[in-house]
């Protein structure tokens, strides 16, 4: 008779192989355009030489910044998907980081490089956010004290 383990290891074998594909797939895609993104802002940087106005040149900084930020994030979507596919190989993908409690597969399904369950990553978002809160109003703490004390505040 066999176990709800020993059917769970095939299932279970057969849905993270599932997610190695599309893990795969995504990386593929992923390196292309980033390389292809990359390709394109060598070829713009070094294709015109002629000489803009202010308005014009803040924008192409502008779109430059941008394009930056796209690549930027698509290489952190890659680093974290090379981590899923070393955890499938390492036999802890779908546990979480944090609490070692399995991640439901409706979550791996929607975010096949989730590193955390639900719960965890609820609560982590929430420490995040309240450190970036807390920064926030140490960083606006410390300029009104130096304004304050070169004298500067409005109320002397």
């Amino acid at each position: 008779m066999a176990t709800a383990t020993n059917i769970e290891g095939p299932t279970k074998r057969i849905r993270w192989n599932e997610l190695k594909r599309i893990l795969e797939d995504r990386h593929r895609a992923l390196t292309h355009e980033v390389h292809g993104r990359i390709r394109d802002a060598r070829t713009d940087s070094t294709r015109g030489c002629h000489v803009l106005d202010e308005g014009e040149s803040s924008e192409v900084d502008i779109q430059d910044d941008i394009e930056f930020a796209l690549i930027q994030m698509k290489a952190e979507t890659l680093n974290r998907i090379d981590t899923a596919l070393r955890r499938i190989n390492e036999g802890t993908y779908g546990c979480c980081f944090e609490c070692g409690g399995e991640i439901a597969e409706a979550r791996l399904r929607a975010l096949p490089f989730a590193m955390r369950c639900k719960d965890c990553e609820e609560a982590h978002e929430t420490s995040e956010q309240h450190e970036r809160i807390m920064a926030q109003r140490h960083g606006s703490s410390a300029i009104a004290f130096e304004l304050r004390a070169k004298g500067l505040s409005g109320n002397n």
